[in-house]
């Protein structure tokens, strides 16, 4: 198995002369938030995570984080059964946290989950925590892509990041009917 979202994440973000590429097999499509800097990333066992942070921040002292997670290999795992997992670890972490769902339906083809997270006050940070989710189960791979804030967002950067995680998809070089775009480089 080819890693490939850091192909994506580096085409989709690096200023290069312009050039098409096919991208190959299934890839995570997403880009890097306007104003964000990637703040941490690392490859563990089968998960690769990327924490992207607005320029001026750090993922040490942040107050609004994009977190990217590919689960390689683990194709088992629906997005009802993570989204249950981590609500129990929301929880245990902050007793007065709550979920919402947002939207359960097929993307490109996919099975897809939408949900929001919040917890009042964390009590590790003393600030509130908001975050939506959007989990995707491949045929490789598992995504997760979140976005928190530690305060509550205005409803301009709701509709903002609703529709950023909106754009996040899956596609596959081997599926037709889940075909992947072409990309400039």
């Amino acid at each position: 198995m080819r890693l490939r979202f850091p192909l994506i994440f580096c085409l989709a973000t690096l200023a290069a002369t312009p050039a098409v590429a096919q991208l190959v097999d299934e890839n995570l499509l997403l880009t890097m938030p306007d104003g964000y800097k990637v703040g941490f990333s690392t490859k563990k066992n089968n998960m690769v995570m990327t924490e992207m942070v607005p320029a001026a921040e750090t993922v040490e002292g942040w107050t609004e984080m994009v977190t990217v997670q590919i689960f390689l290999g683990t194709k088992d795992t629906s997005p009802g059964q993570f989204k249950t997992r981590m609500e129990g670890m929301w929880r245990n972490a902050c007793a007065n946290a709550s979920s919402q769902p947002v939207a359960d339906a097929a993307d490109n083809g996919y099975p897809a989950s939408v949900w929001l997270m919040s917890c009042p006050l964390n009590a590790k940070t003393g600030k509130p925590e908001i975050t939506w989710f959007k989990a995707i189960q491949g045929n490789d791979s598992f995504y997760v892509v979140q976005k928190a804030f530690k305060f509550e967002p205005s409803n301009e950067q709701v509709m903002t990041w609703t529709g950023y995680l909106k754009k996040v998809s899956v596609c596959d070089s081997r599926l037709p009917d889940r075909a992947c775009p072409l990309v400039l480089r």
